[in-house]
């Protein structure tokens, strides 16, 4: 009687299973450390820990290379089916978050360089908030998809949110601060980069979430449905700023995208509005605004803008596909001055709006034509 082979393949599995998490679980490390230190360099000013940073980004690289090495003879060797193909799949996508992170580690290093070669007076006590979070979600994350613990998972993803809330508020008083002349160009550059680099290896780290859930669930969060692209312009009232964005997305007339708008607290349509938008040609003289709460099924939209720190709170919880944004765009109809003055202040509203609107549609059909380009 033949020998069942089945025991012996399934050790082989285990074998090679353990030996990939292993070596994430080694990498995870060494991005942690590398964040880790490298917020100790910029906010203890250690010149000597911010280059050493930047020297060990090699071996995460190498670390890197050799995953999807062992991953792809993995898949070579094992051929694997369900439950272990996605295995293979989310680390192959998990060691190239990790990579990510350990390069913007090494980026805040350098800037930590710059910093600290500078004669400036700052408040890092936001900086360090940021980095806290930061390294708290990579920990997090890195756990989840180790232990293959869902629940962990969705929690951490939900922490993404806040980063976002802290860059901005970062970057407001950076720039307050240059305009009273409190700090250098340069050294507001180099923290903004820095403020930026925490929030993504924090969206990396909600990234390094998703692969885990599809790797326990199945579930595959990644791809939205691209039959038709939706925008939501959210302010307060919706009577003026995003009436004009949807009317200038709309009147574009860009193929497969529609634009919408709704406001926390809707009040009339503002009736300057009506006529500058009227002269342009575009009419909304029967528009209705609407409230976000009476907008239905509000994850189904692609891209959620908000026009204020308020209007961020309609954003779709997490899990979601939903991509958040913030534009910061002044209310024409409060501006006071002359009408000539308030004229302007409206061109200006709808120019920079037609602009973002535009490079809006022109970044998403960049993405699809990307994710849709043959393999040669």
């Amino acid at each position: 009687m033949e020998e069942n082979p089945a025991p012996h393949l399934e050790a082989s599995l285990r074998q090679d299973t353990e030996r990939i998490r292993k070596r994430v679980s080694e990498m995870a490390d060494l991005v942690t450390k590398a964040l880790e230190e490298s917020s100790h360099a910029l906010f203890n000013r250690q010149g000597a820990v911010a280059y050493s940073v930047i020297l060990r980004d090699q071996k995460i690289d190498d670390l890197e290379q050799e995953i999807d090495r062992l991953c792809l003879e993995f898949l070579v060797r094992q051929q694997p089916v369900a439950g272990s193909l996605r295995f293979a799949y989310a680390t192959i996508k998990i060691n190239q978050e990790l990579e990510r992170i350990g390069d913007y580690a090494a980026s805040i290093a350098r800037e930590a360089l710059i910093l600290n070669s500078m004669d400036i007076d700052i408040d890092y006590s936001d900086f360090r908030k940021l980095a806290e979070v930061a390294v708290k979600m990579l920990d997090k994350a890195v756990r989840a998809f180790l232990e293959e613990n869902s629940d962990l998972a969705w929690d951490t993803i939900k922490e993404d949110d806040a980063t976002s809330t802290l860059r901005d508020d970062i970057n407001e008083t950076l720039i307050l601060l240059r305009e009273r002349d409190k700090l250098p160009m340069e050294a507001m550059t180099s923290l903004m980069t820095v403020a930026r680099r925490y929030e993504r290896a924090s969206n990396q780290s909600a990234n390094i979430c998703e692969e885990s859930l599809y790797m326990c669930t199945g579930k595959f969060m990644k791809h939205l449905g691209t039959e038709v692209f939706r925008v939501l312009f959210v302010d307060e009232t919706n009577s003026c700023t995003t009436q004009i964005a949807e009317a200038v997305g709309n009147s574009l007339q860009f193929e497969n995208f529609i634009f919408s708008s709704a406001g926390i607290e809707p009040k009339r349509v503002d009736e300057h509005t009506v006529r500058f938008l009227l002269d342009k040609g575009i009419d909304i003289t029967n528009k209705i605004t609407k409230s976000v709460a009476h907008i239905p099924n509000l994850e189904h939209y692609h891209v959620v803008i908000a026009f204020s720190k308020t209007a961020k709170k309609v954003f779709p919880p997490p899990p979601t596909r939903t991509i958040g944004m913030r534009w910061k765009v002044k209310d024409p109809s409060e501006f006071n001055g002359s009408e000539a003055e308030k004229e302007e202040a409206y061109e200006n509203t709808f120019n920079y709006l037609k602009e973002q609107v535009q490079d809006l549609v022109q970044a998403f059909l960049g993405e699809q034509k990307s994710h849709t380009k043959p393999i040669e």
